[in-house]
């Protein structure tokens, strides 16, 4: 499996998660900067994500929705920040509604992945924080580390595929 490493501090209002793939950078990369590929991976295996809009660059946005076992859809919007390929990108994520309006009720995290690659293996760090340690509470008593590492861990498969 990947992900090689979770922690929480609600104290700085962090989820942080580490994995690894035996691929380089760039390729680990393009999950991310594809839809369709990001698609396979976003969501967790029992609700596969569908993007609808990915403007994958600073100032863009994207927008997918879950859907779940029972056919319920949860929708979702990344605001992109910064972009520095293939190293890093840092977005705000947060739940929206179904015409992917902000839901002003629930927690917006701010990401920063990172992408280090070192003899043809990539560790990604998946670095979260959130504007108040009730937000990451809520998240994480929705089960957003198994969620995040379930999702993570399907990229091996589309790596290898």
């Amino acid at each position: 499996m990947p992900v090689t490493n979770v922690v929480q501090d609600i104290d700085s209002r962090t989820l942080t998660i580490t994995a690894e793939f035996a691929a380089p950078a760039s390729r680990v990369w393009q999950v991310y900067a594809d839809p369709r590929q990001l698609e396979q991976i976003w969501g967790p295996p029992t609700y596969p994500a569908t993007v609808v809009e990915h403007d994958f660059a600073p100032g863009g946005r994207v927008t997918y929705y879950m859907t779940g076992p029972d056919g319920e859809k949860f929708a979702g919007y990344w605001e992109i920040k910064d972009i520095d390929e293939p190293r890093t990108f840092r977005f705000d994520d947060g739940f929206a509604d179904e015409n992917f309006a902000p839901i002003d009720s629930m927690p917006v995290s701010s990401n920063v992945y990172t992408f280090d690659e070192t003899d043809g293996r990539t560790v990604v760090t998946y670095a979260s924080t959130f504007a108040t340690a009730e937000g990451l509470q809520k998240v994480l008593d929705m089960g957003v580390i198994e969620g995040a590492s379930g999702a993570i861990n399907q990229i091996d498969g589309l790596l290898a595929g």
